[in-house]
């Protein structure tokens, strides 16, 4: 940050590593560029590949000086055809069979459409038949072919086909509205997880949660392999929007995923379910991701479109911690400029936001209400700052749902674990420091090093959190400070 700059970004940025960044000069330009968590997608990811690639994410951060958290997004279980030989035709009013039994395909040249003829594909969702009801909604290959169920038997279901197009080997299939009767975990989630857990990530994003115990699963696991890394629960069909509150409390953090969600829920409600659900984890406390499609269109182009400006400055608006990247770094052509739109659209528009801070946080301890008088006192003062001294990161995730606009939050930590979890919340900006016995010379080391590093200057006051010694106690304080 330049001294002489009174302007902070408060909104992270997630950048997904792929075949477009995943070398060791464009994690270094992703880096030095301003993101904030490094995204491993593990539906197209290795064992290998994970182990490799955050060795070297570790590697350059360390030769920048810049940290960067590893966010490892499991693929989760999903519903998905067979392979055909060749992509079938379908036209509105065809009937296509989805057999969740070991049928063989039919061959491409029967007579499509003629009656006792029906062309078959497989599915990998054993219970199919029993939990679609006739007459549900049936959406292949991210919705763009949708039918309609008109008949089904034990272990099969006939469809009939409302928008035309050709379906492919192995298309994703949503059920809108059913809740599916899958594991939270598959078992390459289990073995990628090991490796990440190996490899030291600290996010985990948990695809299709549906219920809060999808969470309980994958912590038990988490905590079976020793790992400290928090859990974001992705939001990406009809149950898990049904079950946000629970899931909310029960996650370290929530992604709105609007791919799936935008297929699952009728697409003029995915603006209102964005809003519901940004709110609720501010009610929380938890941070919240918005994610997919905000910059779809830099995957080929230069420029985003003007849609997807607002779109990006909706988030920023409505108070995301953190917009993310997918297509736009892993395979697109302008990765680096993708990451500088984001930038520059938050950089707009944070400082128009009203200032006021998150007052439907629900603040259930005397410690949590200390902290939000701490941010308006330097809300109050102007070009302020606030310290606080965390191992559990509690301190800093609550700062940062409060909001204190304008306000950097310097986050002193002596855990590695939590010194990178906490590049994750709006606002805070997190610093790996040795704490000394005494809270007033941890205080001065503090004030030290953000001086050393150019984030204050003489003049400036800082609000610190921190415990006193008095007598045989130690008594939380709220302490003003100016820079010396």
């Amino acid at each position: 940050m330049e001294n002489e700059s009174p302007y902070y970004r408060h909104t992270k940025i997630i950048a997904t590593l792929g075949p477009s960044t995943e070398s060791a000069d464009r994690v270094t330009e992703l880096i030095r560029a301003g993101v904030d968590v490094v995204r491993l997608n593990m539906a197209h990811g290795s064992v290998d590949w994970v182990g490799e690639v955050v060795g070297r994410i570790r590697q350059v951060s360390a030769q920048l000086d810049r940290h960067v958290a590893v966010m490892m997004d499991v693929k989760g279980p999903e519903i998905r055809t067979g392979a055909v030989a060749a992509p079938l035709p379908l036209e509105v009013g065809s009937l296509l069979e989805f057999r969740s039994g070991a049928s063989p395909l039919q061959e491409q040249n029967a007579a499509w459409g003629n009656s006792g003829s029906v062309a078959s594909v497989s599915v990998n969702y054993p219970d199919l038949a029993r939990d679609v009801t006739v007459g549900a909604t049936v959406l292949v290959d991210s919705g763009l072919l949708r039918m309609r169920v008109v008949d089904k038997d034990t272990d099969s279901i006939r469809c009939e086909v409302l928008t035309p197009g050709e379906l492919g080997s192995r298309r994703h299939i949503n059920l809108p509205g059913v809740e599916v009767n899958l594991p939270s975990l598959t078992e390459k989630d289990r073995t990628d997880l090991q490796a990440g857990v190996k490899a030291g990530i600290d996010f985990v994003a948990l695809s299709f949660v549906r219920r809060a115990k999808d969470i309980r699963v994958l912590r038990q696991l988490l905590d079976e392999f020793g790992s400290p890394a928090r859990i974001v629960a992705k939001i990406e069909e009809c149950s898990g929007v049904d079950h946000m509150d629970q899931i909310i409390r029960e996650a370290d953090a929530v992604m709105v995923a609007r791919g799936d969600l935008g297929i699952e829920i009728d697409y003029q409600r995915l603006p209102l379910v964005q809003t519901k659900l940004v709110r609720a984890c501010q009610a929380e406390g938890k941070p919240v991701i918005i994610a997919t499609h905000l910059l779809e269109s830099m995957i080929h182009s230069p420029m985003p479109t003007r849609a997807e400006i607002s779109d990006v400055s909706n988030a920023v608006r409505e108070g995301a911690d953190a917009v993310m990247l997918s297509g736009e770094t892993t395979t697109g052509k302008y990765p680096l400029e993708s990451v500088e739109v984001l930038k520059q659209i938050i950089e707009s528009i944070e400082p128009s936001v009203d200032g006021a801070l998150n007052s439907g946080m629900k603040l259930r301890e005397p410690k949590a209400k200390m902290l939000r008088s701490a941010a308006v006192l330097a809300q109050d003062l102007g070009d302020s700052g606030i310290i606080v001294f965390t191992r559990s990161g509690f301190l800093a995730y609550v700062l940062g749902a409060l909001r204190p606009r304008g306000v950097p939050i310097y986050a002193f930590t002596d855990v590695e674990s939590t010194f990178r979890q906490l590049l994750l919340p709006w606002g805070v900006e997190p610093f790996m420091m040795s704490f000394s016995d005494d809270p007033e010379q941890t205080i001065r080391d503090a004030i030290a090093c953000l001086r050393r590093k150019g984030w204050c200057r003489t003049g400036t006051w800082l609000v610190a959190i921190t415990n006193v010694i008095a007598g045989e106690q130690v008594i939380d304080s709220m302490q003003l400070r100016q820079v010396e």
